[in-house]
């Protein structure tokens, strides 16, 4: 009886250490509003994976907060993060595309462009360059439905 006390007890801590693990790895946002339609939509779930922006590829989804914008247009969420989920389309040292301020350079160290794939989103075409140190991670797939 003993013996399968303490398997018990070993199983519950292995488990509780792996949901620790994934916890620090990922995490699950849910989307709001159409910057990214049509591959997401408002009110979908997406498995994101911490990532640091150097493990970030042109193309990747993202999740990260969004340039200070002084006319206060996005308001915070209550712990005081408000996380934008783009496309990934210029990384450091790459051209900056024509259609955000500062065309024909590179982009700088620390910073990336991302657009949302809604034509309308509001995105580094109208807000230059997003802070890489702000990048939460990579959307790897929508819950309930298919990779991104």
């Amino acid at each position: 009886m003993k013996l399968i006390s303490m398997g018990l007890l070993a199983g519950v801590l292995v488990a509780a250490a792996g949901a620790l693990v994934a916890r620090r790895r990922y995490v699950v946002i849910t989307v709001e509003g159409m910057s990214m339609a049509p591959t997401l939509h408002d009110g979908d779930r997406v498995l994101v994976r911490r990532r640091r922006a150097d493990q970030v590829s042109r193309g990747d989804v993202v999740v990260l907060e969004p340039p200070s914008d002084p006319a206060q247009v996005f308001v915070p969420e209550t712990d005081g993060t408000r996380w934008n989920i783009k496309r990934a389309v210029a990384l450091p040292g790459d051209p900056v595309p024509p259609d955000v301020d500062g065309a024909g350079a590179r982009v700088p160290a620390g910073a990336l462009v991302v657009y949302g794939d809604n034509p309308h989103s509001v995105d580094s075409r109208q807000r230059g360059f997003f802070p890489a140190d702000r990048l939460l991670g990579v959307a790897l797939r929508r819950l309930g439905g298919s990779a991104l």
